[in-house]
């Protein structure tokens, strides 16, 4: 969503400058010449011609930026016999102006230049981070199954739209499951490691029978291909007939399950487990455990990007589980709305940007 709001900003700016954006270098002509016009021939305003150049080179295309270079010279060339220029026996006035204005005039060409190939490169860049998020991530559909769903994914990185954080939901042979995890680190590493987790999960999804069998098969795969120290948070979700889910736990941010009228219970994990990595550390394995959901009841997954956004005034966490009850309750049949509000509501404690990845995702059977 952070790429495609850049996007149409950028649209609209192109689409601004493409129609008025010659206006503003144009008008700085005509003040100039209007200016040096009225103050007489005691007063040589000529040289502030040179802010036409360096407006242009903000607002239009390198090529309409020599346009205005062009229209700047041909106004000074004007300007200079009324102001007594070319009269003057000492011409250093005259080569002065010409080489300021020749100077002012190349650099500000480069620099239209150079953010025109800096815009191209952001578009493609934002392309390709799209593809590769709908390539890693395949987006779910509002159904999946019999499980209604809303997500919002966010990247904290610039012109990007993949992170550290995932998420997976997928209708199989053996009911709906969720997947949702947070790799430590962030960068192109995470992406990879994010690549294995998921691939390993949609794999493990449709062959294994208990999703405690899931589990570890994905664990193996995160064992197997990240490096001494690195880990993966994750939360596991099966969804059962009739109107309940079973839940494992690998170190991630406990779910919460927000009744139809806005109670928040936070489904704390009975054996709470080590993350994906590291369960090979320690004996034994994590145990499953079951919550009923009842009509109307929204299962909430989140990332740590969540809960540990910092308010932009004071500091502090962001309250999920104190704000999230009004925000989604009664919302099991809209929860596109729901999550529409959390994450607004999210921005508003941060003052308008994240500062990690981030992802809140809405379940309701």
């Amino acid at each position: 969503m952070k790429n495609a709001w850049l996007r149409w900003v950028q649209r609209l700016e192109n689409q601004y400058l493409e129609r008025w954006g010659l206006a503003l270098p144009l008008a700085a002509v005509l003040v100039v010449v209007t200016a040096d016009l009225l103050a007489g021939r005691d007063h040589f305003l000529a040289p502030g011609m040179v802010a036409a150049p360096a407006l242009a080179s903000i607002t239009v295309t390198w090529q309409r930026t020599v346009l205005v270079c062009a229209i700047g010279v041909v106004a000074q060339g004007a300007l200079a016999p009324y102001n007594g220029v070319t009269d003057l026996p000492d011409r250093d006035v005259l080569y002065g102006q010409i080489f300021a204005y020749f100077f002012v005039s190349l650099f500000s060409v480069y620099i239209a230049w150079r953010r025109e190939t800096r815009a191209r490169a952001f578009t493609a860049i934002a392309s390709v981070a799209e593809a590769a998020q709908h390539a890693l991530m395949h987006p779910p559909a509002p159904r999946v199954g019999a499980v209604r769903l809303a997500v919002r994914y966010v990247s904290a990185a610039d012109a990007a739209q993949i992170g550290g954080d995932l998420y997976a939901v997928l209708d199989t042979p053996h009911g709906v499951r969720a997947l949702i995890g947070d790799v430590r680190g962030k960068g192109l590493a995470a992406v990879q490691t994010s690549a294995v987790v998921l691939g390993a999960f949609r794999e493990a999804a449709y062959d294994e029978g208990g999703l405690a069998h899931v589990a570890a098969r994905v664990n193996t795969s995160v064992g197997r291909e990240v490096g001494p120290g690195d880990f993966v948070t994750a939360l596991f979700a099966q969804f059962h007939a009739p109107a309940t889910v079973e839940l494992l736990h690998y170190g991630h941010v406990a779910p919460m399950r927000v009744s139809r009228h806005g109670h928040v219970e936070t489904l704390t994990p009975s054996d709470p487990w080590v993350p994906l990595g590291l369960a090979d550390l320690v004996p034994g394995v994590p145990a499953p455990w079951r919550v009923p959901l009842h009509p109307g009841d929204v299962l909430v997954l989140c990332t740590d990007g969540v809960i540990e956004a910092r308010g932009s005034h004071d500091g502090t966490f962001y309250p999920l589980t104190d704000r999230i009850g009004p925000l989604v309750a009664d919302s099991a049949s809209d929860l596109d709305a729901a999550v529409e509000r959390v994450y607004g509501d999210l921005l508003a404690h941060t003052g308008g940007s994240l500062s990690d990845d981030a992802v809140l995702l809405l379940m309701a059977p």
